[in-house]
């Protein structure tokens, strides 16, 4: 056998993803605020880009064709539901939506190639929406709260040193996990000075801080109040039992009837368990729907991208053309392919707009139930049935459905919220939504009796008599789910009403 350099062709086909390619697909995953500031960024790197600053028309029942669809009523099939609200069919066959396919390709074209002109720049303030509020100082922060405390309590630099000792090792429930002993010997004094200390600094506002543990916190409010009887203090040296809804046996251990155990486990739970955790804490930022969902005037939904979430940019033609008139063979490199990637981006845009809401409208479409009578009513629904119907590939699907928000007559709801599994159903029929079936199981134990607890056996059975084939083991995960106790600690915990 000969052995000597030889020359070989080989054909093959590989995918390959352009940076213009891989941009889109990463802002069709991107969240409204994700986008947005992208579109920032972008606007920063490319001197052709400008924020589109067209005001909106003031006729808002007729939005564009491209920012809106109508989902007809139950009955109507998927070519029929998806049409434009004032003019044509959407998305059209030359914009198909994005996907990880080289059949997207996009050939970059003129300057008109689906891009919108547009000259000038802001130069007022009128899109600055900061009010007075935004500009006033942040209040003081929980630790510099209590160090105003601890410096008009004590006195004594000692204390004081102390105290803010303790303040420094405060985790954010407000509780200290060292125990008093090694803070003494930490700081090389006496355990009965810094317990004198620590108990002064947690009849501090908020009350029960630097405590060691939950029943000494519950204690100090207790304390506070002057509600820390022994029944009480019975009561918090047996939290685990009440953890575990024994009633009679913590009856037996506070030496009280029914109904002042009620009493005190009503006290107990009007308490904060963490009163350090709610002071520094941030509000969560609310939810901004990227979609709008109302009632279409022939009883199906009307469906209309959010124009508040849909960043807006477009390509300033008249500035481009003036500095292509003087520039220079490098200048002119330069700008072309700035040119080229603005159009790009403002396509991407748009194709991001029309995937969202085509997917969108074949979500309502198929959970027309849901939203007319409830969440009992919710379909079975996976990405594979959104994908063959719109024609996407599943991937897409689960980028175009992530961190993406509608807002319906029921909620704002995350598009991901409407995709559950399937339970069968007996006799061969028509399938359940494990949703629809939690919120079931919900309802039946909500209207329990005192003297009718449901055990999971039991739950097992009314399904099945109403046609859902499911397992004890489902609903016992889906009752854990929902944080539900058991049919034991329900009856225990019944038993002495709370």
């Amino acid at each position: 056998m000969a052995i000597g350099p030889r020359l070989d062709l080989r054909q093959s086909q590989s995918l390959v993803m352009t940076p213009q390619l891989r941009q889109a697909i990463q802002l069709l995953q991107f969240n409204n605020l994700e986008a947005a500031a992208f579109v920032e960024q972008e606007l920063e790197r490319n001197p052709l880009l400008e924020r589109d600053e067209t005001p909106e028309l003031p006729d808002t029942s007729r939005p564009a064709p491209d920012q809106a669809l109508v989902v007809g009523p139950p009955g109507t099939g998927p070519a029929d539901s998806a049409t434009a609200a004032s003019a044509g069919e959407l998305p059209s066959p030359d914009s198909a939506p994005l996907e990880i396919d080289d059949s997207n390709s996009y050939d970059p074209g003129g300057a008109g190639d689906g891009v919108r002109t547009g000259s000038g720049g802001n130069t007022t303030f009128d899109d600055d929406e900061r009010g007075l509020d935004d500009l006033a100082n942040a209040g003081p922060t929980l630790r510099e709260h209590l160090g105003e405390q601890m410096r008009l309590t004590f006195h004594d630099a000692a204390d004081r040193l102390i105290g803010a000792y303790l303040i420094a090792l405060l985790e954010p429930s407000g509780r200290l996990s060292a125990s008093p002993q090694a803070l003494a010997d930490a700081m090389g004094t006496d355990l009965a000075r810094v317990e004198a200390v620590r108990a002064r600094m947690m009849r501090l506002d908020p009350t029960g801080m630097f405590a060691t543990s939950l029943a000494e916190c519950l204690a100090v409010q207790l304390a506070e109040k002057n509600r820390l009887d022994p029944a009480m203090q019975a009561l918090l040296d047996n939290l685990e039992v009440l953890a575990r809804r024994d009633h009679k046996r913590l009856m037996q251990l506070c030496e009280v009837d029914a109904a002042d155990l009620t009493d005190m486990i009503a006290e107990i739970r009007a308490l904060d368990p963490k009163p350090g955790a709610t002071w520094d804490a941030t509000p969560p930022a609310p939810v901004v729907p990227d979609i709008i969902m109302r009632r279409a005037q022939d009883g199906g939904w009307l469906l209309e991208l959010n124009p508040e979430t849909m960043p807006r940019v477009l390509v300033n033609q008249s500035f481009t053309a003036r500095i292509m008139a003087n520039a220079t063979k490098d200048d002119r490199a330069f700008i072309a392919d700035k040119l080229q990637t603005a159009s790009w981006l403002v396509k991407s845009l748009q194709q991001r707009a029309q995937t969202i809401l085509k997917v969108a409208s074949e979500i309502v479409r198929r959970q027309d139930g849901f939203f007319r009578l409830g969440v009992a009513h919710l379909r079975p629904l996976i990405l594979r049935d959104i994908a063959e119907a719109t024609e996407l590939h599943e991937s897409t699907i689960s980028r175009v459905t992530s961190s993406k928000y509608i807002a319906t007559p029921r909620g704002t709801y995350e598009l991901k919220y409407f995709f559950t599994t399937a339970i069968g159903a007996t006799g061969g029929g028509e399938s359940h939504s494990a949703e629809s079936i939690r919120f079931r199981i919900k309802a039946m134990i909500d209207g329990e009796s005192a003297n009718d607890i449901l055990s999971d056996d039991a739950i097992v059975a009314a399904l099945r008599s109403e046609g859902v084939d499911i397992a004890r083991r489902t609903v016992a995960k889906y009752r854990e789910a929902l944080r539900i106790p058991s049919s034991v600690q329900r009856k225990r915990e019944k038993a002495v009403p709370a």
